[in-house]
């Protein structure tokens, strides 16, 4: 049914049509101290039909009848100011084009403006607060129905602390507002800004600062308590998270804003705190032109599209609007995963899935010559260090031997941009994992050397990332739930970690900036003792280290260091645009050479000759120390 006919539709018409013909006798009573004289009286009447349509057809083309009244906001009212305005500058135009100034008085298209914003807002208005509020008992007054309501919504929900009074904060107070069968009630905020101090926010007050939590939730009867603080520092972070411990009641966050795909916060969001949330790294700024320029209305395929970097890759790029995004993934039940999302999420973007291998060259070839990719992000590879040290042809064959499959293919399909993701572990490797990264890295680099290929190729190298596969976060919960101990390789060893949908965004915008045969560095930060993220986890369990759950040290494994390192010999840092992003100006490479090496190592990958493999990388990487097995410290 066309939306002229609905009932809604019409009754909201009506009373406007009402409203406008009583604002515009109103002011008229106002300014002749409710004695309109006759002259005046019957030149009212005459224009008043010429009124009613002028701003019922400004109210209308300014999309006043295309919203949804019961969730009348700022940005409604904004939009009445316009088209009331808009109407009465109309009004007083063709008034004295058509009978110049005599008969009226100029005062009265001021009042009358007042008086129709005053009415159209407060209609609108009176509607938001009737669904907010609620009917109550529909033979009560209308008083008492009001006060009836508040009642009982303030006695309806969880009783809930919002940790934040901020942006953040204030949107999640407006959503539980909007809709009380999220079933919490707000209480109040806490926020350590002095100049907040017993401010309200939605007619919340902010009840005092976090080190007052614990009085706070006996004070308030808070069951539940939430840190809606997504930029917050990891120091702050902590302090908060060891204040809402001792509350003794349940706390929750909401996520950063480089988890939230779409940028906006809502309750949906809300999850209980990890041990990303402890590391409180800053919100990623990105050049949303530039990656756009690149992404947008292309065909983009990610191969290892059902892994953790590959799936968040595969959602930030579809925040871009690409024409298509092929999905290149050998494990079934992640790529049926992945496809599901993405379909659901941007049904406006063509998703195709392909099951295939990037050993097989044959595959491979058949979907760039069906897709035909514009941008290739290459995320697919074996990543498990102590796995690869058994299996080294495994290693080689997949990081190596695919890598290069992917390059050649891409570039003879002549793709535009091609970004390789690698890793921390590539540089000065102890390890089979590391190596095989190096060596996929020397390949990526030597492509746009002396105008090989068309394609822009380039490479980013970060460390690791909180939730991938692999990662030694999910290990230490499995350990925490069965009671531990929870085993770490070494008291002194620390890594890098960034989240993965940072990671994502950051390779995006190294994509943007290549220009070809560049090694991108992210910024990750301080690297992190892994036995100090032990205790943490604990903690986040709701238990103490060392006394409810112990830490056991069982001595690094095969292939580890004690710390990583993003930067090799011979590697100089170049400045870019980007404050979280480097660049390396890399070694030169020749391709023949390093192509007749990997040829080689085909060789040995076939006969699964792990002591040859090693002996061989070692003559193509120099800085490759398999002897040093973990025991090397930077």
């Amino acid at each position: 049914m066309p939306r002229f006919f609905h009932k809604n539709f019409l009754l909201i018409f009506i009373l406007d049509v009402v409203l406008v013909a009583f604002s515009w006798y109103f002011a008229h009573l106002l300014r002749f101290n409710f004695y309109i004289p006759s002259g005046t009286l019957f030149t009212l009447q005459r224009v008043l039909p010429l009124i009613i349509i002028i701003k019922v057809l400004s109210f209308y083309l300014s999309d006043l009848y295309q919203g949804m009244w019961r969730y009348t906001s700022l940005t409604d009212l904004v939009s009445i100011l316009k088209a009331v305005s808009l109407s009465s500058l109309i009004i007083i135009f063709i008034i004295l084009f058509l009978h110049g100034s005599a008969g009226f008085s100029r005062s009265v298209f001021i009042i009358d403006w007042g008086l129709t914003l005053f009415f159209i807002s407060g209609t609108r208005v009176a509607i938001r607060l009737y669904f907010w509020v609620g009917t109550g008992n529909k033979s009560a007054g209308l008083v008492e129905g009001f006060f009836s309501s508040l009642i009982r919504h303030a006695r309806k929900g969880k009783r809930l602390l919002i940790i934040g009074a901020g942006d953040c904060g204030e949107k999640i107070c407006r959503e539980i507002h909007d809709n009380p069968h999220l079933g919490y009630n707000v209480m109040g905020f806490v926020d350590d800004d002095p100049a907040k101090a017993d401010l309200h926010i939605h007619g919340m007050p902010v009840l005092g600062n976090t080190d007052e939590i614990q009085d706070l939730v006996k004070k308030t009867g808070a069951e539940e308590l939430l840190i809606a603080m997504p930029s917050i520092s990891s120091k702050d972070m902590r302090n908060i998270v060891a204040r809402c411990e001792k509350s003794g009641i349940p706390f929750k966050t909401v996520p950063g804003m480089g988890e939230l795909i779409n940028g906006k916060v809502t309750v949906k969001a809300i999850r209980e705190v990890s041990y990303r949330d402890l590391l409180g790294r800053e919100p990623v700024h990105l050049d949303e032109e530039k990656i756009g320029s690149y992404l947008k209305g292309k065909r983009v395929l990610v191969t290892g599209a059902g892994g953790s970097i590959g799936s968040e890759l595969c959602r930030q790029v579809c925040r871009y609007s690409p024409e298509s995004i092929i999905l290149f993934e050998r494990a079934e039940s992640p790529l049926y995963e992945i496809e599901l999302e993405l379909k659901e999420n941007f049904e406006y973007i063509s998703i195709v899935p392909r099951l295939a291998d990037i050993l097989d060259t044959r595959q491979l070839k058949k979907v760039f010559d069906d897709d035909k990719p514009n941008v290739v992000l290459h995320a697919a590879a074996y990543k498990h260090v102590p796995m690869l040290e058994l299996h080294p042809w495994e290693a080689l064959n997949n990081n190596v031997i695919g890598t290069r499959n992917v390059i050649e293919i891409a570039g003879d399909s002549k793709v535009e941009h091609f970004v390789f993701v690698s890793t921390d572990k590539a540089v000065r490797p102890v390890n089979i994992m590391g190596a095989s990264k190096r060596l996929a890295e020397l390949l990526v680099q030597a492509q746009n050397g002396g105008g090989r290929s068309e394609t822009r190729f380039m490479t980013v190298r970060f460390g690791n990332v909180v939730g991938s596969v692999g990662s030694v976060v999910p290990l230490f919960k499995k350990q925490i739930e069965k009671g531990g101990p929870v085993t770490v390789t070494h008291p002194e060893i620390t890594r890098y970690f960034m989240m993965i949908p940072e990671a994502c965004q950051l390779i995006l915008q190294a994509g943007s900036m290549g220009v070809g045969g560049e090694i991108f560095i992210l910024d990750m930060g301080i690297p992190i003792k892994i036995a100090d993220m032990a205790e943490d986890l604990i903690r986040l369990s709701g238990f103490e280290p060392h006394v409810d759950i112990d830490i056991r040290y069982v001595g690094l494994r095969p292939g580890e260091k004690l710390s990583e390192e993003l930067i090799t010999d011979g590697e100089g840092i170049v400045e870019t645009s980007h404050e979280k992003i480097m660049v390396l100006r890399g070694q030169a490479c020749e391709i023949d050479e390093l192509n007749h090496g990997i040829d080689k190592l085909m060789e040995l990958i076939v006969k699964e000759d792990g002591e040859g493999i090693r002996v061989a990388l070692k003559e193509m990487l120099p800085e490759y120390d398999p002897q040093a097995n973990g025991m090397i410290e930077n």
